[in-house]
């Protein structure tokens, strides 16, 4: 009724029929919708909708491959394959399909000649070359009309239905044989009629009640067995529900998750990695990229084992090696003329320009604007790397048999007190190396800014005048560049300069002035002034990259890696506790633990005693068809 008033007529629900067949225990008989071939066109949409609905619907039934296909085809012309067009996308060969030719009595008048009938009876093989069950198609004719005692029902008992069919088969055979001009053979009779249909489906069906019985047996034994070692755990675990062996499992939980989190940081491959691991794009998403103020980024090829799903331990040392390749490729950011010349600002004691100052002043606030987004990055990475260790962690105890899932109050309170710790631990060592990258972008210190002084020395001397200005000239321009460590080469070069004044003479007085005129008191940054300026800020910027990288690097392993290792089992520890001096319930439900343990039970009761009579049934049928195979 539901379906009449629907303009679709059409339902992928099942209407679920149950039967009582005396000649068969155990059967499920699926009834598709019929197919149909809509006309072509936009007006017909509907129709088509509903055609490619029905066809997905009957290929999704008859995909499995235990199953047997009852195909039904209405043609008088083998070449027409309505149903087995779909049929045979699941079932190619018709390996587990019987084929069955409906209204034979309708077909009948429809042949003219003896051999259209033959051709019909007998398909020939490039018509019908497949491996069909059954060798060859069966011939249906059911009588028309319902059964029933209502006024339209033309049948008023099953018994004269069940009549009428055989008088229906009698009539096609007699028929066919008019036709053909012969006699059917006892082969050919045994195709035709709803009768041996029935017949040769009992004798398919049991024979797969043969081949199928003994290996259920055994399957459903070990089904049993589960359900009632379950019932076993359900029942311990109710008994168990009392303080002190809750307080005991809750230790056992903490034990056993603080081994499975080091082992996964050590290194272990019984997690899955298609399942918890991640390769670096994803890590990339989920976790946060290394990106700059240029929003540069290293591309996959670059990080080795970039395409391998990781996670522990390797996937914290895989982040951490890009952040080093990431930092490493860091080069200064562009100077600007107008960066030089604002940050050469007025002196408190005269107006004079100081370049060492002026390369301080943008050297530290490049590297600072520079690497500070990184160290929030690397800290968020991590962060995200150390939380997912939680549910492999717990998919590992469950692997082993170690079951808490009854006990979600205790599972979650684990979860929160580890990833509250992480958290802190985190924000504690980032804000440590917050003080590094802080200190070294504050105050420089040439022995440790200036690391490179060949390549700094090279570069001055390049664009020295080559009138041979005094070198003592350019260490009174750049006071505090060169430490103790250079006073031996200092006291060679005033010697040499000695020398140099002894020979040529004294330099004019005019070139000391006109380079004090060029740099000092001169506000005009000269092309030589500007490169000073760029190689002190370029070997500056240098050397605070690499403090901040081998500092950041270490505190994070040191201060956030190790806790995890040395500190955190103590911390939960006392967080457990402190939750048994508080109240039991803080960890365990127990009333919601026991309510929702017997519900376990009962269900648990319910499937063994069902296991148990499917047992006895299948042990029964196993018995008579033994029995009917010992009189054959």
């Amino acid at each position: 009724m539901r379906l009449q008033n629907d303009p679709c007529q059409f339902s992928e629900k099942e209407i679920i029929i149950k039967v009582e067949y005396k000649h068969c225990p155990n059967l499920t008989i699926i009834d598709t919708p019929g197919l149909i071939l809509p006309a072509p066109g936009r007006k017909n949409r509907v129709l088509q909708s509903q055609a490619s609905a029905v066809e997905s619907l009957v290929r999704a039934k008859i995909q499995h491959k235990e199953i047997i296909i009852l195909c039904l085809e209405d043609c008088s012309d083998w070449s027409n394959a309505t149903t087995r067009r779909v049929v045979m996308q699941v079932d190619p060969d018709l390996a587990r399909t019987v084929l069955v030719s409906t209204k034979l009595d309708t077909k009948i008048p429809q042949f003219a000649r003896p051999s259209d009938v033959e051709v019909f009876l007998h398909p020939p093989t490039c018509v019908l070359d497949v491996s069909l069950l059954g060798d060859s198609p069966f011939f249906t004719s059911v009588p028309s009309g319902r059964v029933g005692s209502f006024h339209e029902a033309v049948f008023r008992s099953n018994e004269e239905f069940k009549k009428a069919i055989s008088s229906r088969e009698s009539e096609d055979i007699v028929s066919i044989e008019d036709k053909l001009g012969r006699s059917l053979t006892t082969e050919e009779k045994e195709r035709i009629g709803v009768g041996n249909l029935r017949l040769f489906l009992e004798e398919l069906l049991r024979n797969r009640y043969i081949e199928s019985v003994p290996l259920i047996i055994p399957l459903l034994d070990k089904e049993h067995r589960n359900a009632t070692r379950k019932l076993r755990e359900i029942n311990q675990e109710i008994s168990d529900l009392d303080e002190a062996k809750l307080k005991e499992k809750a230790q056992l939980f903490h034990d056993s998750f603080l081994t499975k989190l080091s082992l996964l940081l050590k290194g272990m491959v019984v997690a899955p990695p298609d399942k918890f691991g991640e390769t670096l794009i994803n890590e990339r998403i989920n976790g946060g990229t290394f990106t700059g103020s240029e929003n540069f980024q290293l591309p996959n090829k670059m990080m080795p084992n970039a395409g391998m799903r990781l996670y522990g331990g390797a996937q914290y040392h895989r982040a951490m090696a890009e952040f080093r390749l990431v930092i490493g490729s860091i080069k200064c950011p562009p100077i600007t003329r107008e960066e030089i010349v604002n940050a050469c600002g007025v002196e408190d004691i005269h107006d004079g320009t100081n370049y060492s100052r002026t390369a301080c002043v943008i050297a530290v606030a490049k590297a600072r604007d520079t690497f500070e987004p990184f160290l929030h990055q690397l800290g968020f990475r991590l962060l995200y790397i150390l939380k997912r260790l939680i549910p492999i962690s717990v998919y590992l105890l469950e692997k082993d048999g170690e079951h808490f899932s009854s006990h979600e109050v205790l599972v979650r309170r684990v979860q929160a007190a580890f990833k509250r710790f992480a958290e802190s631990t985190e924000q504690s060592c980032r804000e440590r190396c917050m003080e590094d990258l802080e200190s070294t972008t504050r105050y420089v210190t040439w022995s440790l800014h200036n690391k490179n002084r060949a390549g700094l020395r090279h570069f001055l001397d390049s664009f020295v005048a080559p009138e041979q200005l005094s070198v003592n000239t350019l260490h009174e321009q750049l006071p505090g560049l060169i430490d103790n460590k250079q006073d031996r080469a200092k006291g060679d070069t005033r010697s040499n300069h000695s020398s140099d004044t002894n020979s040529s003479g004294a330099v004019p007085e005019t070139r000391l002035v006109d380079l004090l005129d060029s740099t000092l008191w001169n506000r005009r940054l000269v092309p030589s002034s500007e490169r000073l300026v760029y190689a002190l800020v370029h070997q500056i910027f240098h050397g605070i990259k690499e403090h901040f990288l081998v500092t950041t690097e270490l505190k994070f392993n040191c201060f956030l890696l190790m806790p995890i290792v040395d500190k955190l089992p103590a911390l939960l520890r006392q967080d457990l506790e402190s939750a048994f001096e508080d109240e039991l319930d803080s960890i365990f439900d127990v009333s919601q633990l026991r309510q929702s343990l017997g519900q376990k039970k009962r269900e648990l009761e319910i499937e063994v005693k069902r296991i148990k009579r499917l047992k006895e049934k299948f042990g029964e049928i196993n018995k008579k068809l033994n029995s009917l195979q010992v009189r054959q």
